[in-house]
This record gives structure tokens, C-alpha cells and sequence, in this order.
């Protein structure tokens, strides 16, 4: 019902009643905090009691409402237009909003409580369909597909007010909020903008400027495994967690993952990647297998050409390193041999390059076990025969010969002039090897002579079989010799006695000592497709046992090979060889005597030789990469060495039959390490056997 007052300065008698009804109506609505009408109602409050304002509110829109005891305030509202019973009712929620209080919707009544205990009763529950209006309290779940709800929570906290409620469940992704139906309907609209299918296989690079990327990298994965073991609910249906992988060439890290882990991510690697404030950090970097002393001058020289190419930003800082850097760089390389450490000042920059060319220079090298076959069977056959005359003057007293048929081509003490200067001197001839016969017959003029006749044959064989092994570190030399010290005249002093014919005297010779026997030097080089390249001197030396005439100290024979060859892992290859088949036949004769028939061997010397001799050198070297396979073959060789001691002991010593050989213990007692000493529980060490064990003889059950 609409009233309104019309006059016109002339009013009927009839219109006077109607005045009087007016007044006090006008009168009622300055005292009503708004004006009350039949359909629109304009609401103009100031400083009005919220419970005169709950108890108009009711009459206008027909609810009942419950007030909380807590419920007081003074409220102002200011409108300009008229509104209908529903814009009354969502202006009331607006107004128990700003000033801390909520409506509750409970069957056919309303609560009006406070904001903080809104949550703890039965809200509302909005959905999609019926999300709720303006400010009424509801709470609703919103479902999350693409990424983390929990995520979700520490960014949309901020935009909801204090007093509202937000979680996340991981079991289904999703989030529970209670609020406002207008907030609530604002976090659903963004929760959709950011919940969006991303490209899980998309890889962001992130290039760094002062850190290093696989610091970097390490730092942010050991935090994100430091969350997900402080909360594992969280890991349960996450789709964008980021995984991140170090470029250490290009100082890059490479992202990939959702978007809001890759944004997460990128924000952290930002605020890592800030520069120091010493640009000369001094760092120290432990060697595992190279050795320190060799890589500062390989360091020094990567620096200096990571400064030529202007890696270094701002140029050479003042003060340069003083013998392990380049002069007025600011780097300095030390090695400390004792902890096998480097010891590197250096840029963030440089100090990235250098420890690149560490880690790949500080690799465990493989070694290499070369194993030489040296094989070598000789055999020899020697034939004399021959006759040999001497006459002598005995007229004037002496034995002095006068003529001779003297060949020398036999075995030393087969010359008749050595036999016969040996008669001469009262000293034992020497006749050497073989069968010799001597003739004699005296003459009455004076005259004599003599005849020897010498007959020899000889045959001899060798049969020898050399195995040196070595193990060499991969590019390093390596030598192994076994053999005998022998010691060779290199020279004499003879120091003159006085008088005619006297005897010189030597005081003293020179000697110099050599190794004779088995030599091995061996420089092997991994390659590729696990080939060695194997720069080789083999040398095989050996004291002759035949004689030489005319030797004036011992012969020795020498067998060597320097060579380089490419073999493959585990093969066998041959180094070289010797194949001889030496014939020699040496006649010494009288002229024209010994070219007679039958007679003419009386006259004759003859010596016939023949030597054969096969020689084969073979390598055959095995790469051992690990531990395992060197221990297999350490194995091996010290099994059988064990084996041959075993079956040493099975035979009869003779006089020796109450000492036992040496014996190695097995190998399994070789690796064991002995029991830690722990006071009063364990005997101290001692060299002493204990007082219940036998003979200590190395036996082995």
C-alpha cells in the first residue's frame, strides 16, 4: 500500500480525518530506522541497533531468526532505491558480514552467530549447480585435476578472509572451503583458470649465471625429498612435482614437470643463482684415484684459456697467485700430496670449468695384466777329428821344435803348440774336451817326433719355457726382471816389475756388473672396444755354456724385441721369433799333403757344427676393470703356486725328512682381517704361539 499526502491550500472537510491518520504514520517511520513499505523498502540506518535491524528484517521478509548472545553492534546503511524482500535479505547478510557475524540456515530458523563459529555448524553445502549468493555462508568441495590441491592452499589462502576455512584432501585432490557463497564462487573461478591440463613432457632450460648447476640441482632435490619424507600424504596425487637434471657444460638446468612445480621451481633456482660477495672462493676438492701434483699444471692451463675466451667477467683481480696460477688472474692452484687434495682459488666462473675438467679427469684407470710365453728349444751337434805333428832338435840340448803342423780350429787345449809349450813349462797340459792320443819316437841322430791325434762329438739340447706376468696400470710403465747379477771385466791394471823376463803383477781389475735373465717393459693403452695398444721391450738374456775360442770373459746370449702392437682383450698374439738351423764345417790342412788320398788325413783338421734353435715370444694380456675380476685372477696364480708347494711336501726329502717346506696359507685366511683388540675381552697381540697349539710348519688341513 502506497500513501501519499496531496493538498492543494484548499482541503475538503472529508480529507481532514485522513490528516489526522497521516501524522502519526509519519511520525512512526522517523522513529523506524527505515522507511517500511508494501513491496520496496529503502533502508537508511545510522548507528541503528543490529537487533532492531534483525527484528525489521524478519517482519519484512518473513524469516526467523535465532540471535546469538554475542550478536551486538551499531550498523549504518545508506540507499538511494527502493529494494524488493530478497535484495533486504542479501543486503542483511552483507551487513552481519562487515561486521563479523554469520547467518546459518538450521530447518525453518536462522542463526545469526558470530564469523569464528560459522564454520563448526551445519553449513550449507554448495556445488556447481547451487553455488549459493551474495554473502551467505556455505562450504563446498571443489575437485582438482590437474594439479596438487595442496598446493593450491598456500596460494588461495591469502585471498579468502582469516575466519574462513580451507584444506586440502590428497586422497581425492580436492579442497573444502568454507566462506562467504561469493568468495567461495571467486576461489572456484580461479582454482579452474589454474587447474589446466599441462604438457607433462615439456622441458624448460634454465641457464645459470653465478651458481653451478649441479649444486643447484642437488640442493633443490634434496629439499623436495626432505618435504615429501616430512609429509607423504603430500606425494599422493601430485602430477606437477618438477624433476630437475644438471648441464654441467652448458651451467643449465633442465625442468620438466607441470607448470605451477616448473613456476615453484624456477622461483627458488632465481633466488639460488645470486653472486657471491668474494669472487675468490677458496675451495678444496679431494681426489678419489689421480694424484694432485699431476693436475695443477693441466688446471693451470684450463684457466688460463677460460680467461682468454673472457669467461671471467670482470677482468684479473688484483693480487694473482703466486707459481700455481696465471700471473694477476686471481687463481691459484695448490696440491697437498699428503691428503692427495686440490687446494683452488678461483672465480664462481672458472672455479665451474675446473671442477668439470676434475670430475673427469679423477676416474678410476683400469689395469692390465700381461702375461709373456717365452718358449725356446735348441739343440746342437759338434764333430773333431784331425791329426796334428811337431819334430824337434835335440842336438844342442833342448826341446825346441823345429817344425809342426799346428790347427787351431778345435776346442781350446786340442793345439799341439799348447800341449807342448805346456810340457815345456813343467806345467799339466790342458786337453780340453774329447779324445786325444799322443805319439812318440826319439832318433839316435837327435832327432824326434811327435803326433796327436784328436777325435770329438758332442750333442746337446735345451728346452726352455719363461712366463713373466705383470700387472700395469692403464698408460703407465711397468718392468719386471728376473735373473742373476753377473759381474764382467771391463778392464785391468798390470803394474811393471823391475828385471829382464820378470812377470808383471796386476793389482786390481774393473768389473761391471748386469742383469742376465728375463726382462720385461710394458706401456699398455686402452682403446676403444676394449683393445690395447701395448708398447713392448722384451729382452731374454742368457750365459752361454759353450765355450768360444779367443772369449776373454763369459759369453752371454741376448734375445730382445721392441716393438708396439694392438691386441684385443683376453687374445693371444705373437711378439716375434727366432727359427735358425746353423750348419758350419771348418777344414784346416797341411797343402798338398792333405789334398792326398788316404794319406792325406794324417794332415788334415776337421770340426763340423750344427746348431737349431726355435724361439717364439707370445703376450697375452687381460683388462681388469674391477675389483672383482683382478681378485679372480690373484686367485688363480696363487692357487696354483699353493698347489705346487702341496705336491712338493708329498715327496721324499731324504735327510731333510723332519723339516717341513714352506707353504703358503690358503687364500680365504689371506683377506680375513684379524678380530679388533678390545680390553678385557680379547688378548692382546703377541708373536707368541698360544700354549695348546702344535708346531708352527705352515701345514694346512
Amino acid at each position: 500500500m502506497k500513501s501519499k499526502i496531496k493538498g492543494n491550500g484548499v482541503r475538503r472537510l472529508r480529507d481532514i480525518p485522513r490528516i489526522f491518520f497521516a501524522v502519526p504514520m509519519l511520525m512512526a517511520a522517523l522513529l523506524l530506522p527505515f522507511q517500511v513499505r508494501a513491496q520496496d523498502v529503502t533502508l537508511n540506518l545510522k548507528d541503528a541497533d543490529i537487533g532492531a535491524v534483525i527484528a525489521t528484517v524478519s517482519d519484512v521478509t518473513g524469516k526467523n531468526f535465532i540471535v546469538d548472545p554475542r550478536v551486538k553492534a551499531k550498523v549504518t546503511v545508506i540507499s538511494a532505491k527502493p529494494m524488493n524482500k530478497d535484495e533486504i535479505y542479501q543486503v542483511f547478510l552483507s551487513l552481519l558480514e562487515v561486521n563479523g557475524f554469520a547467518a546459518v540456515p538450521m530447518g525453518k530458523v536462522i542463526k545469526i552467530i558470530p564469523d569464528v563459529n560459522a564454520k563448526q555448524v551445519s553449513t550449507p553445502l554448495a556445488n556447481n549447480d547451487r553455488p549459493g549468493r551474495g554473502d551467505e555462508y556455505v562450504t563446498r568441495v571443489i575437485h582438482v585435476n590437474n594439479v596438487s590441491a595442496a598446493q593450491l592452499v598456500p596460494v588461495l589462502r591469502p585471498l579468502a578472509p582469516q575466519q574462513a576455512h580451507m584444506v586440502a584432501y590428497p586422497g581425492t585432490n580436492a579442497l573444502i572451503v568454507s566462506d562467504r557463497a561469493a568468495n567461495v564462487e571467486r576461489l572456484a573461478k580461479i582454482i579452474q583458470d589454474i587447474d589446466q591440463p599441462g604438457n607433462e613432457t615439456e622441458v624448460e632450460v634454465m641457464p645459470l649465471k653465478h651458481a653451478a648447476a649441479s649444486e643447484v640441482a642437488r640442493t633443490l632435490t634434496s629439499l623436495d625429498q626432505e618435504a615429501r619424507k616430512s609429509d607423504p600424504s603430500a606425494a599422493v596425487g601430485i602430477t606437477d612435482r618438477p624433476v630437475l637434471i644438471p648441464d654441467e657444460r652448458t651451467n643449465s638446468i633442465l625442468m620438466g614437470g607441470g607448470k605451477s612445480g616448473r613456476l615453484r621451481m624456477r622461483a627458488l633456482v632465481s633466488h639460488l643463482d645470486t653472486p657471491l660477495e668474494n669472487s675468490g672462493n677458496i675451495r678444496v676438492i679431494y681426489l678419489h684415484y689421480a694424484k694432485a701434483k699431476d693436475l695443477v699444471p693441466v688446471l693451470t692451463g684450463v684457466a688460463s684459456q677460460v680467461q682468454d675466451k673472457g669467461k671471467v667477467a670482470g677482468g684479473a683481480a688484483p693480487g694473482g697467485a703466486t707459481g700455481g696460477g696465471p700471473p694477476g688472474s686471481g687463481i691459484n692452484i695448490q696440491a697437498d700430496e699428503s691428503l692427495n687434495a686440490l687446494v683452488v682459488t678461483a672465480p664462481p666462473d672458472v672455479f665451474r670449468s675446473l671442477q668439470m675438467v676434475i670430475s673427469q679427469l679423477d676416474v678410476r684407470r683400469a689395469q692390465v695384466l700381461v702375461e709373456a710365453v717365452i718358449a725356446e728349444v735348441n739343440s746342437s751337434r759338434a764333430a773333431e777329428l784331425g791329426v796334428q805333428w811337431a819334430t824337434f832338435d835335440r842336438t844342442q840340448g833342448s826341446n825346441a821344435p823345429v817344425g809342426l803342423t799346428n790347427f787351431t780350429n778345435g776346442s781350446a787345449g786340442s793345439s799341439i803348440a799348447e800341449i807342448g809349450g805346456a810340457i815345456a813349462t813343467n806345467r799339466a797340459p790342458s786337453l780340453g774336451p774329447g779324445m786325444t792320443f799322443g805319439l812318440g819316437r826319439f832318433i839316435s841322430e837327435g832327432f824326434s817326433f811327435a803326433a796327436l791325434i784328436r777325435a770329438l762329438e758332442s750333442d746337446g739340447s735345451s728346452n726352455v719355457l719363461s712366463t713373466p706376468t705383470l700387472v700395469v696400470l692403464d698408460n703407465s710403465d711397468g718392468e719386471i726382471t728376473v735373473g742373476q747379477n753377473v759381474p764382467f771385466i771391463t778392464g785391468a791394471f798390470a803394474a811393471p816389475v823391475a828385471g829382464a823376463g820378470a812377470t808383471p803383477v796386476n793389482p786390481f781389475q774393473t768389473i761391471q756388473r748386469q742383469n742376465v735373465g728375463i726382462t720385461l717393459k710394458v706401456k699398455p693403452q686402452i682403446n676403444e672396444g676394449n683393445s690395447i695398444q701395448l708398447n713392448i721391450e722384451q729382452k731374454v738374456d742368457s750365459l752361454s755354456t759353450s765355450a768360444v775360442r779367443g772369449a776373454a770373459d763369459l759369453i752371454t746370449n741376448t734375445r730382445s724385441i721392441k716393438t708396439s702392437v694392438m691386441v684385443d682383450d683376453g687374445k693371444v698374439v705373437v711378439l716375434g721369433g727366432l727359427i735358425t738351423d746353423d750348419l758350419k764345417e771348418n777344414v784346416q790342412k797341411v797343402p798338398f799333403l792333405g789334398d792326398l788320398p788316404l794319406v792325406g788325413s794324417l794332415f788334415r783338421y776337421k770340426r763340423n757344427t750344427k746348431d737349431k734353435t726355435n724361439l717364439m715370444v707370445f703376450l697375452h694380456p687381460v683388462i681388469m676393470r674391477d675389483g672383482e675380476l683382478a681378485e679372480r685372477m690373484t686367485s688363480g696364480k696363487y692357487n696354483f703356486i699353493r698347489t705346487q708347494q702341496l705336491e712338493a711336501r708329498l715327496k721324499d726329502r731324504g735327510l731333510l725328512r723332519n723339516e717341513a717346506l714352506p707353504l703358503m696359507p690358503p687364500m680365504q685366511d689371506m683377506m680375513k682381517l684379524p678380530p679388533p683388540f678390545e680390553p678385557g675381552t680379547n688378548s692382546p697381540p703377541t708373536d707368541k704361539p698360544p700354549a695348546n697349539a702344535g708346531p708352527s710348519d705352515g701345514r694346512s688341513n
